[in-house]
């Protein structure tokens, strides 16, 4: 199978992990040493290779070499994911997250050397398997190999990536500041603005002061005084008397 090398001047390495190992013999137990190491570019080309050997230096340099055998390139987008994936591998269980621009790598030390070499300066991780290092690097590698480029997915669909996205092309949009005058007043120019696509331009409404309707003259009508009509005189002298009685009293 053809491999992916890479020049060595451009590679950064990192040793990850470094685990002595023992093997039974006929004579006793033979030691030796395992090494984990990772390489990258910091621009999106990482590798990840292991080697063993009696001694330390021998096993790193093997090491070395099988990452640089075995490169693969993932999607950096502003130092950040282009979107959420879970890595697995064995019993090793990693989520990978995008983060905002100056939140830093959130990571342990095996997922934090993949991320790092690969370019990646704000992402949020969380490892919920096996603490193994090599398995939690092997699954953070798996991680960054399922993400998937914008270009490829829509090319594989048929599609551009305004359509991908549900963009608008630059053209069509139309600003606020297209919409405004050439003088710098407010006054808005609908007649010369240029219709989006859905037929629709935002325009500020125009103070619009509402006019009152007139009020009528109301015509008023003259009081007339209510018509007193005289009493009878017998009720009148009862009253007098009543009245003269009540005084006296």
């Amino acid at each position: 199978m053809a491999r992916n090398v890479a020049p060595v001047s451009e590679l950064q390495e990192k040793v990850v992990y470094i685990n002595r190992v023992s093997k039974v013999v006929k004579g006793g137990r033979r030691f030796s040493l395992s090494a984990l190491v990772v390489v990258g570019d910091g621009e999106g080309k990482i590798g990840i290779g292991m080697g063993k050997s009696s001694e330390v230096p021998n096993a790193i340099k093997k090491a070395i070499d099988d990452a640089k055998k075995n490169m693969f390139t993932v999607p950096v987008i502003n130092g950040t994911l282009p979107h959420e994936t879970v890595g697995e591998f064995g019993a090793a269980r990693v989520v990978l997250k995008p983060a905002a621009p100056g939140c830093g790598v959130i990571a342990g030390g095996p997922a934090r050397a993949v991320l790092e070499l690969a370019g990646y300066t704000d992402v949020l991780t969380k490892s919920l398997g096996s603490s193994n290092p090599v398995n939690v690097v092997k699954a953070t590698a798996a991680g960054l190999k399922s993400m998937q480029f914008s270009k490829e997915v829509a090319r594989r669909r048929g599609k551009t990536l305004e359509e991908l996205f549900r963009i608008k092309p630059a053209e069509a949009i139309k600003t606020t500041d297209a919409l405004v005058a050439e003088d710098g007043s407010d006054d808005v120019v609908v007649e010369d603005a240029t219709l989006i696509e859905d037929e629709t331009v935002w325009v500020p409404l125009e103070e619009s002061v509402e006019e009152s309707e007139p009020v009528s003259e109301a015509v008023v009508e003259p009081v007339t005084e209510p018509v007193v009509e005289p009493l009878d005189p017998e009720i009148a002298a009862a009253l007098e008397a009543t009245v003269g009685r009540v005084e006296e009293v």
